[in-house]
C-alpha cells in the first residue's frame, strides 16, 4: 500500500500522526516543508508516491495552499487533507476551491483525524479502481444484461451492411449505438453522418438530405451536396425518423430501394453508396396505423431492430456512467474531476431518469459546476433527483426556541441534523403557532397580487436562519455551515447573496 505523506514543521504533530497511523497499519512518510514534498514527487516513481497527502497550511518552507495547487497539477486525483488552526478557517474554505478533500482543524481529536484519513484512503482506492475500469472501458458503457444484449447485437452486425432500426426513449444513447455500428462495420473507414429529421424544418429537410442545384430556389447560389452524398462510402444516421414528413418518406424509400436520388432542382440521378441506420423513440407500427408513416418504408427500415433499454432498466450501470461523465465534464471545463460517494450513487439509483443517459450526463455537468466540495454527497444532488423538499419556509425568522418542522429530521446523508437545546425544547404548540403565522403571512402576500412570494419568504427565512446559526457559533462560518447541514461554500455564497456581510 502506498504511504500517507504528512507535511508539518511541528515535530510533535508528525510524531502523533505517524504513531496513530502505524497502529492502523497505514504506512507513512513525513516532511517538514512543501519544498521537500515537491522534490520527492518529481524524483519518485508512481508506486512510491503518496496515497494521501496531509499538509499544514502555514510552514516556514512555504504555504500548504500553494503546495495543494502544485500537487493537484501533478496528481489531480490525489486526495489532500489540509490541517489548519481555527484562525485559518477562511483559508481552509479556499482550500476546497483548490480541490482539497477535507480540512482538519487544530488542535484535532486524534480518533476523528484517523477516521478522516481512513475515509480519504478508501475514497482514493475506490477512485483508482474506477479509473482502471474507465481506462479499459469501450466507447459505450454498460454492465447490465440489457446493455450486454445490445453489445452482442453490435458484434453480430459488425461485418454486415444491413439496414438497422434503433428504438428507445429520448436520451437513451441511440446515436452512440449507431456510431458503434459504424465503427465496427466494413464501412468504418468512411464518413459517419448524422441528421435529426425532427430538428430541421420541413421545407429545408429535403435539401439537407439530398442537396440542391444552383438556382433551385431563392438563395441557392451554389450547388450543395446533401447528407446522402456526404455519407458516400460510409453510414448515414437518420435520427427521429418517425417525424419525417410523409412526402419525403417516398423519396427516402426510393433511395433505399435502388440507391439513386435527385438533388432538389436536379435532373440527373445521383448514386449513393450509403448504409442507413434509423432511430426513433416513437411506436412506428402505431404511426403506420395512423397513416402518418409509410408501411413500405417501415418494412424497408425494419430489417434489424435494436431496442435500447431506458436507464431505469439498467440501474447497475449508473455508478460507472456517473464517474465517466464526471471525468468527461471535468476535462471539458478544465477542472479537477469530482468524486461521488456511495450514498449519492444510491440516491441516483432511486431516481427514474425520464431523460435517460442524457439526463444523467446533464446532472454530472451540473454537479461539476455546482457541488461545493470535491466529494459529492446526497445533499449536493440537484432537487429533481429526489431530495425531499423542505416544508414551506416561515415568513418570519423563527426564534431560537422554535424549531422549523424539518430541523431535527435526517439530512440527505442520513445523519440527524444537530439541534440546539432550545430547539429540542420547542413544543408542538410553538410549532403550530409558527405554521399558523406562516399561513397568515403567505395568504396576505398572495392576496396582494405579488408574484415573488416564494422568493420573498425564502430570503427572510434563510437570512434569519443563517444569522441565528452564526450567533450560536460566535461568527464561525464553517461551524455554522456544519450545524445547518449545508456546504461551506454554500453558506459563504448565501451570506453574499443575502447581504449579510
Amino acid at each position: 500500500m502506498k504511504p500517507i505523506w504528512i507535511v508539518d514543521d511541528d515535530q510533535s504533530i508528525r510524531f502523533v500522526l505517524e504513531k496513530a497511523l502505524l497502529r492502523e497499519d497505514l504506512p507513512t512518510r513525513s516532511f517538514t516543508n512543501p519544498r521537500e514534498v515537491l522534490q520527492a514527487l518529481e524524483s519518485g516513481d508512481e508506486e512510491s508516491g503518496p496515497q494521501i497527502l496531509v499538509s499544514d497550511i502555514r510552514m516556514p518552507g512555504g504555504s500548504g495552499l500553494d503546495l495543494l495547487t502544485k500537487v493537484k497539477e501533478m496528481h489531480p486525483g490525489l486526495p489532500v487533507i489540509i490541517m489548519t488552526a481555527f484562525s485559518d478557517l477562511d483559508s481552509a474554505v479556499s482550500a476546497f476551491q483548490g480541490g482539497a478533500f477535507e480540512y482538519l482543524p487544530k488542535p484535532f481529536d486524534l480518533p476523528k483525524a484517523i477516521e478522516l484519513i481512513r475515509r480519504a484512503v478508501e475514497e482514493s482506492q475506490r477512485e483508482e479502481v474506477a479509473e482502471e475500469r474507465m481506462a479499459a472501458a469501450p466507447e459505450m458503457l454498460g454492465q447490465a444484461p440489457a446493455m450486454q444484449d445490445v453489445f452482442r447485437a453490435i458484434g453480430r452486425l459488425s461485418q454486415s451492411n444491413v439496414t438497422v432500426m434503433i428504438t428507445g426513449e429520448s436520451g437513451s444513447g441511440k446515436e452512440l449505438v449507431a456510431r458503434a455500428l459504424h465503427k465496427h462495420s466494413p464501412r468504418a473507414g468512411g464518413p459517419f453522418v448524422a441528421i435529426n429529421t425532427a430538428a430541421i424544418p420541413k421545407d429545408l429537410l429535403e435539401s439537407e438530405l439530398f442537396g440542391h442545384e444552383r438556382g433551385a430556389f431563392t438563395g441557392a447560389q451554389t450547388m450543395r451536396r446533401g447528407r446522402f452524398e456526404q455519407a458516400d462510402g460510409g453510414t448515414l444516421f437518420l435520427d427521429e425518423i418517425g417525424d419525417m414528413p410523409f412526402d419525403l418518406q417516398t423519396r427516402l424509400l426510393r433511395v433505399l430501394s435502388d440507391g439513386h436520388f435527385y438533388r432538389v432542382g436536379g435532373h440527373n440521378a445521383v448514386k449513393a453508396n450509403v448504409r442507413v441506420i434509423a432511430a426513433t423513440h416513437q411506436d412506428l407500427e402505431q404511426r403506420v396505423k395512423e397513416g402518418v408513416f409509410r408501411e413500405d418504408l417501415f418494412h424497408r427500415l425494419n430489417v434489424i431492430r435494436l431496442r435500447l433499454p431506458a436507464l431505469r432498466e439498467r440501474l447497475d450501470d449508473i455508478p460507472m456512467l456517473a464517474r465517466h461523465f464526471l471525468q468527461q465534464c471535468a476535462r471539458q471545463l478544465g477542472v479537477e474531476p469530482k468524486r461521488i460517494s456511495d450514498p449519492a450513487l444510491s440516491r441516483l439509483g432511486t431516481f427514474g431518469f425520464p431523460g435517460n443517459v442524457r439526463q444523467l450526463e446533464n446532472i454530472c455537468h451540473w454537479l461539476t459546476v455546482m457541488a461545493p466540495a470535491q466529494l459529492i454527497e446526497p445533499k449536493d444532488l440537484p432537487p429533481e433527483v429526489g431530495t425531499a423538499p423542505a416544508e414551506t419556509p416561515p415568513p418570519r425568522a423563527p426564534s431560537p426556541a422554535v424549531a422549523p418542522p424539518h430541523a431535527a429530521s435526517p439530512d440527505d446523508a442520513g445523519r440527524t441534523v444537530a439541534a440546539t437545546p432550545q430547539v429540542q425544547a420547542s413544543t408542538s404548540a410553538g410549532q403550530d403557532s409558527w405554521e399558523s403565522g406562516l399561513e397568515a403571512e403567505a395568504l396576505e402576500l398572495l392576496a396582494s397580487g405579488r408574484h415573488d412570494v416564494w422568493e420573498a419568504l425564502i430570503r427572510r427565512f434563510e437570512s434569519k436562519l443563517i444569522l441565528t446559526a452564526l450567533a450560536n457559533t460566535r461568527g464561525r462560518r464553517i461551524e455554522a455551515a456544519l450545524k445547518l447541514g449545508i456546504g461551506r461554500n454554500t453558506i459563504t455564497r448565501k451570506i453574499q447573496e443575502l447581504g449579510l456581510e
